[in-house]
């Protein structure tokens, strides 16, 4: 006979679970963020091991390590490029200058003829949160450097992560296996399967989309003629990948850069341009490459994305589609989670519920069109 629970036993125990995980998510952020974005890179590796391993028959051990340098060399690459560009910026400062200086005098001008407060007393409003400001330079410049070095401790321990990963994925599958009994051996299986042709899926898509975006973007800073095109098409791309607040960072970004080198008709045909993009990005590019590998609705999207920022920074907001995913994979799969997983996709052709659902409607439409007849007579 099966034991059923009453409803607010159930909810308790969600209750408390959802509060432990995500005490447990706080506290091991510094070891849970590295992981989980070694899990996806060792996943998104895997082939590039195996094919190694078959073909050119190097061990495993060495598959994994020439596999994790190779990815570590690509994105090294990458920021190294990116750093020689915005080391040519510096170049750029006194001009900045100038165009800020210009646009204060044009702004106070303005302030003084609408509003009446004259210049004197602007400067002393400005001079006055100036020295306000010196006060905390220290504390910003002291968070800036922890910044770099959680970056760079970040991208290390994530491919140290991946290589291990890489190394014994065969022996966690195993481990994962013993850990159920046999009559769930073949739905750990198709969830490890599944879960590997997921990520490997999405994370190949937002390279795509990356690739695209940063192609589109060169293509438009080229044409309006804006100075460091390549930086700036680089950090649209790579931003675009945060979902809904990248592309404000790369436009403000953009928009900064611009101003500093250009003038600003420049920075509004820059403004125009990265909406455009964005607007192909979202109703072309991200559905046809990306979104058809992930089936999460924007609701609980957003929800991820605001706990994710919320526990883990940036770092979690980036981690939060991978990881809905993996869940709703997860819960479509075991008993009793179907309902979760069925909250969190997009398609309502659920077998667990489709029978309840058809019967009670057939019945509502029952009833409404024996009322239309009863009002009719």
């Amino acid at each position: 006979m099966k034991q059923t629970y009453p409803f607010y036993l159930k909810l308790s125990c969600i209750l408390i679970s959802i509060v432990v995980l995500g005490f447990l998510a706080i506290i091991g952020e510094q070891i849970f963020v590295p992981m989980i974005l070694g899990l996806l890179v060792a996943i998104l590796l895997t082939p590039l091991s195996r094919f190694m391993e078959r073909r050119l028959r190097f061990p495993r051990s060495l598959s994994s390590i020439v596999a994790s340098l190779l990815a570590l060399a690509i994105i090294g690459g990458v920021i190294y490029g990116i750093s020689i560009q915005v080391a040519k910026l510096s170049n750029d400062w006194p001009q900045f200058q100038k165009q800020f200086i210009t646009l204060t005098d044009d702004l106070q001008s303005w302030i003084s003829r609408t509003f009446g407060v004259r210049r004197r007393d602007q400067l002393e409003y400005l001079n006055d949160t100036a020295r306000k400001s010196i006060s905390t330079g220290t504390a910003i410049l002291e968070k800036a450097l922890k910044s770099i070095g959680y970056i760079l401790m970040l991208t290390g321990f994530t491919f140290l992560f991946a290589l291990f990963f890489l190394l014994y994925r065969t022996h966690l599958l195993k481990f994962l296996v013993a850990s159920f009994t046999e009559t769930h051996h073949k739905t750990v299986f198709e969830v490890v399967h599944s879960i590997q042709f997921m990520v490997k899926k999405y994370l190949v898509g937002l390279f795509l989309q990356m690739i695209i975006v940063t192609i589109l973007s060169l293509i438009a800073y080229t044409i309006i003629g804006v100075k460091y095109n390549f930086m700036l098409a680089i950090i649209t791309g790579i931003l675009n990948i945060l979902p809904y607040i990248g592309i404000f960072i790369a436009l403000l970004i953009g928009a900064l850069i611009t101003f500093a080198t250009s003038g600003i008709s420049h920075v509004l045909f820059i403004v125009i341009a990265i909406v455009v993009i964005h607007a192909i990005d979202g109703n072309i590019i991200m559905p046809r490459v990306v979104g058809s590998k992930v089936k999460i609705n924007s609701l609980i999207v957003i929800i991820g994305l605001v706990i994710g920022e919320m526990l883990w920074g940036i770092a979690g907001m980036f981690l939060t589609i991978p990881v809905l995913a993996i869940l709703k994979i997860i819960f479509d799969r075991v008993e009793g989670l179907q309902s979760w997983g069925f909250l969190m996709g997009e398609d309502d052709d659920v077998p667990v519920f489709r029978s309840t659902f058809d019967k009670y409607f057939q019945k509502k439409k029952a009833e409404l069109k024996s009322n239309d007849i009863n009002e009719e007579s």
